[in-house]
């Protein structure tokens, strides 16, 4: 698919699209022309970078991250080129994510036990 079909699945704007290219989070192929062609799984991989962003992560972080979401247990033949400052930037990103997780849980709680207390029925 090229970059306009992607965006309009993703909800990206083709900016950003080019944007990730850039970052090394996407790597379209090109045709004949020189259009960027996307995989099918590029949306996946595209809901992936923006959910990562989102979650506050910068592009650098998400791009040493994002050969393991294919197959999260086998980083054997990445874990051991990573310098002992990255491991350290990954662990510690991981414990912010846990609690951002965790604040977000508590809050999903509340506000369902809110609902419920006012007699709504919580949708999950």
């Amino acid at each position: 698919m090229r970059i306009g079909e992607l965006s309009c699945r993703t909800g990206a704007t083709t900016r950003m699209l080019r944007y990730y290219e850039e970052q090394g989070l996407l790597r379209p192929e090109r045709d004949a022309r020189g259009y960027r062609c996307y995989p099918p799984e590029a949306v996946t991989r595209v809901a992936e970078i923006r959910g990562l962003l989102e979650s506050g992560m910068t592009s650098q972080l998400i791009a040493q991250i994002l050969p393991w979401l294919d197959n999260p247990g086998d980083v054997t033949a990445t874990a051991h080129c990573l310098p002992p400052d990255t491991i350290e930037l990954i662990t510690a990103e991981l414990g912010r994510l846990q609690q951002r997780i965790d604040c977000l849980a508590r809050s999903r709680d509340a506000i369902q036990a809110y609902l419920v207390g006012a007699g709504a029925d919580p949708v999950r």
